[in-house]
């Protein structure tokens, strides 16, 4: 039918369009947090990770079997890789609880943590937006505050995140540990340069993740209308213009 035909390639070149802006919009992004740490200025100070921490090591999960029973149930939120690999940049859900037996063999992170996942989701990243455990998968920096913020550290983080994830690919997957973090150096600036920093990633992340929720919905409408459509031609009563029916749904 090729009223039909004509409807889908409306739909279609839509749905290419918001794609499209959907992958600008996080390029954009990137791009920008990219140019934020490779072209630092004056007075940017060379140090590591475990320079600028009070506390930098792996999360604890010593009890085996990790998954027995005695160890969940409790009031200490527990967290894993996926936990954070989901995240917008705080971490604010968990889907399990260690008990007290839980907490004995582990380890009970402060809020305001930056986990870094170094297992099955490599080089994620997220704060803690409350105290919790993890185990040994993944990453803890509690900053020192009077060198840096969390915020800035997280974001600095996220500007290396592919070049870290290329190393544990193929055989070089053994690489990912503790001590690839500790060997990487970083520049950072002032405290009130990291802050101003931060506030314009903070102001351009929000824009960002407003323009790729419009960007998905619009992609969500068009998969519901192709459907509507499809629908109402097996029905007979696709009589209507396609470029009519696109307009009247607001596309």
């Amino acid at each position: 039918m090729a009223i039909l035909d004509e409807a889908f390639a409306g739909i279609a070149r839509l749905v290419a369009h918001a794609e499209k802006n959907l992958a600008n919009a996080r390029e954009l992004f990137e791009s920008h947090l990219n140019a934020v740490f490779t072209q630092k200025g004056d007075g940017w100070v060379e140090k590591t990770l475990g320079d600028v921490s009070s506390d930098f090591g792996r999360g604890k999960s010593k009890h085996r079997p990790r998954n027995a029973p005695a160890l969940y149930g409790g009031p200490y939120p527990f967290i894993q890789t996926g936990n954070v690999r989901n995240c917008e940049h705080l971490i604010y859900g968990f889907s399990q609880t260690y008990s007290e037996k839980g907490l004995a063999q582990s380890k009970l992170w402060p809020k305001g943590t930056i986990c870094i996942t170094i297992a099955a989701n490599i080089a994620e990243t997220g704060i803690l937006n409350f105290d919790a455990c993890f185990p040994d998968s993944i990453i803890g920096i509690v900053v020192d505050d009077q060198q840096t913020t969390n915020g800035f550290v997280e974001y600095l983080l996220q500007s290396v995140k592919a070049r870290i994830q290329s190393k544990g690919k193929g055989s070089a997957q053994d690489n990912i540990n503790l001590a690839t973090f500790e060997n990487e150096h970083f520049f950072f600036p002032s405290l009130e340069c990291q802050h101003r920093i931060v506030s314009s990633l903070d102001a351009l992340a929000l824009e960002t993740q407003r323009l790729e929720t419009l960007y998905q919905q619009k992609l969500y409408a068009l998969a519901e209308l192709k459907q509507s459509i499809l629908q109402q031609a097996f029905a007979g009563e696709l009589t209507t213009n396609p470029d009519k029916v696109l307009a009247e749904a607001g596309l």
